[in-house]
């Protein structure tokens, strides 16, 4: 150690003050790699991993479906894309900002975690509208043929669930709010 009472390992304080330091955790050649592979990636080897696995499985994808109807992929893929970056984003934006403009970010309104209790539901609920719309508008002719089953029940499902998700996201907020109100008057009284 030197003599200024600091500890020359990186993040350490040493002193004087008569109480040792803990002992830094072993170091060794691994910890050091996996230091080295995230401070160059970015992120952890399972990360890379995955990503990895990913690709191969929309390669193998690709390599299967390509030769049949390559023009038809390709103009959906693009079409996705523009339609995601163009039109989907800046409305996720606009909803975003007008839920933090109705709940308020500032310390005495409600908590930010509001936006969450609105955000998570609507998201779950939209992706299942975006999943089954075809049956929820009843534009799926060959379902009824299919499956001999009636189409016109999706809709109502699909409202009752995103009623459902609302209605326990709403609950669950409360809850939040009741736990952080007792925990603030407890907390008050032993004052």
């Amino acid at each position: 150690m030197s003599g200024s009472g600091q500890d020359p390992r990186p993040g350490r304080v040493g002193g004087s003050g008569g109480q040792d330091p803990a002992p830094a955790p072993a170091q060794g050649p691994r910890h050091r790699l996996r230091a080295r592979f995230r401070r160059i990636y970015g992120e952890s080897p399972l990360h890379l991993a995955l990503l990895a696995a990913s690709f191969a499985v929309c390669g193998y994808a690709a390599l299967r479906w390509l030769p049949y109807d390559w023009f038809s992929i390709g103009v959906w893929f693009v079409g996705a894309a523009v339609l995601h970056d163009l039109v989907l984003v800046p409305l996720y934006a606009g909803v975003d900002w007008a839920l933090h403009r109705a709940f308020g970010t500032a310390a005495d309104s409600a908590p930010r975690g509001a936006v969450n209790h609105v955000r998570v539901p609507a998201f779950v609920s939209l992706l299942l509208l975006l999943v089954y719309w075809p049956l929820i508008l009843r534009d799926s002719p060959h379902y009824t043929v299919s499956t001999r089953l009636s189409d016109t029940v999706f809709l109502g499902r699909w409202l009752l669930i995103t009623a459902a998700l609302f209605t326990a996201s709403a609950l669950w907020y409360a809850a939040g709010l009741w736990r952080a109100h007792r925990r603030a008057h407890t907390s008050g009284k032993e004052r």
